[in-house]
């Protein structure tokens, strides 16, 4: 039959290497970051509605055309991000196959966190294009950004999740305390995240000059955004102090402080955005700044939940054979 054909040639196709495996995760996640800051630049350039409808860029036309209402330059700007979502899927379906084609030795959670990539793409695309027949209202907005902040992290989980050529070694017991721990920070995460896009919707880039703004003195939520920083300061500085208590579990320090540093680097942009009547450059860097908060904080989770599957795999195998 033509179906279990194509299933036995696919079967006799070769593994992918873990480099080009690794590399096209790392690809995703890189794109999947950077078209956040991609639709932070269509925000504060007033692009948002560029091209007024979707598909399409305007009716009967996929492609930017003249129109006296609309400014070339804006059109090409929400247009250039359309096109730029196109690769990102591409990437994210290469990676995906990738995936697929290691399954003789992958594990599931791998397979569907790049099976995830391709699928997040198109419900991104969805979730743009409902955001535009919206009229770009602050919420919608919202949700378009907080899926990509999604997309990241889940792209920092399969960088992550690539299967190993080797056989996983002993790991050291992860204390719980610190993997409940890690929970209580990517909760404050999230609050930060989602404060982040109120602070935007009540801001002065809405995308459009005619977009309603989230009726709320942005003053106000930028000290509630400010309170969710200092809340995922404190509880990195309070991680810190336990990591450096404990003497039978190694703690991956090089990922604590890419985290801690990335915060730092973050919180002060932030800031200065703030004092300086939030340009439109720094609104850009702090999204793109956003991005690489959920990115550590994803590894530092990584590195020690990873750690704990090991281990628990380990000790499986022994029970196993005993």
């Amino acid at each position: 039959m033509p179906l279990e054909t194509l299933k036995a040639r696919i079967d006799r196709l070769p593994n992918p290497s873990r480099r080009l495996q690794v590399g096209f995760a790392v690809a995703v996640l890189a794109t999947q970051a950077l078209i956040a800051m991609t639709g932070a630049v269509v925000r504060v350039t007033g692009s948002g509605l560029g091209c007024p409808t979707w598909p399409q860029c305007f009716p009967g036309s996929m492609v930017p055309v003249s129109h006296p209402e609309y400014d070339t330059l804006n059109q090409w700007i929400e247009y250039g991000n359309r096109l730029f979502t196109g690769v990102v899927g591409i990437i994210a379906g290469v990676c995906f196959v990738l995936a697929y084609l290691n399954r003789p030795r992958t594990d599931r959670r791998y397979l569907w966190l790049a099976a995830a990539m391709p699928i997040g793409v198109v419900v991104q695309a969805v979730i743009g294009g409902l955001t535009v027949r919206l009229d770009l209202v602050w919420w919608s907005v919202a949700v378009h950004l907080l899926a990509s902040t999604i997309m990241v992290w889940l792209a920092t989980l399969l960088v992550h999740a690539v299967p190993r050529d080797e056989a996983p070694g002993t790991a050291e017991p992860v204390p719980g305390t610190l993997s409940t721990w890690l929970y209580v920070q990517t909760a404050f995460l999230a609050g930060l995240l989602v404060t982040g896009t109120m602070v935007t919707g009540a801001g002065p880039h809405g995308g459009d000059p005619a977009t309603p703004r989230f009726d709320v003195p942005v003053e106000t939520m930028a000290h509630v955004h400010a309170a969710f920083l200092y809340a995922f300061l404190g509880s990195l500085v309070l991680l810190g102090i336990w990591l450096a208590r404990q003497h039978a579990f190694s703690p991956p320090w090089r990922r604590y402080q890419v985290l801690v540093a990335v915060v730092l680097a973050q919180g002060t942009v932030g800031f200065v955005q703030f004092w300086t009547g939030v340009p439109e450059l720094l609104v850009c860097l702090h999204v793109l700044g956003a991005m690489c908060v959920i990115i550590a904080t994803g590894s530092l989770w990584c590195g020690v939940r990873g750690r704990a599957s090991v281990d628990h795999t380990t000790m499986a195998g022994a029970s196993e054979t005993a």
